[in-house]
């Protein structure tokens, strides 16, 4: 199994391009400022892992606000489009399993978890929308109650119109243009 930790180089590296990206996009995290977020990402080297995991991934992870109850700071892909380096997954694990020819290479909750990220839920998504538009000519798949989930299918959402949409499909389904947003709390 690959080390969840950082190199040095790695960390600063990262550090570097997380602050860029947080300083070129102040309306997605008002209030919250860069000491703070960089503190509790040196506090916690297997959430900047994660966070690595986002980046190399595509998602190009950025601060979107504080949960005042938990008292995290709440992280989220903000990649324009769902984040190239993890599309054309089916949706879970039971998926990929009922899946008997031309399988995905795996799925997205699969690889959220390997990440240490969660799926956004459907108003998490919605949220992110509100600030910016994302998912203009891609979609992703968002994480699905199981009273959907039990009967074989999957949620996704994207932006089209000027309008969020949530879909269904089969949780054995992929596409080229369909991966998945992930939130993580640090």
């Amino acid at each position: 199994m690959a080390s969840k930790k950082l190199s040095v180089e790695q960390e600063k590296g990262l550090l570097a391009t997380l602050q860029a990206r947080f300083e070129i996009n102040p309306q997605r995290h008002p209030g919250i400022e860069w000491p703070e977020v960089q503190s509790r990402l040196l506090a916690n080297p297997d959430k900047l892992w994660s966070l690595d995991q986002m980046e190399s991934s595509d998602g190009e992870p950025d601060v979107i606000g504080y949960d005042p109850q938990s008292q995290e700071l709440l992280f989220c892909d903000c990649s324009k489009e769902s984040p190239s380096g993890r599309r054309s997954l089916c949706y879970d694990a039971e998926a990929l399993e009922k899946r008997k020819q031309n399988k995905p290479r795996s799925s997205a909750v699969g690889e959220a978890d390997s990440m240490g990220i969660v799926l956004l839920t459907e108003d998490q998504y919605r949220q992110l929308q509100e600030s910016e538009e994302f998912d203009v000519k891609t979609s992703s798949w968002i994480h699905t109650p199981e009273a959907i989930r039990s009967q074989g299918g999957a949620l996704f959402c994207d932006r089209r119109f000027n309008h969020v949409f949530t879909y269904h499909n089969g949780a054995d389904s992929y596409y080229a243009a369909r991966g998945f947003r992930a939130l993580l709390r640090v």
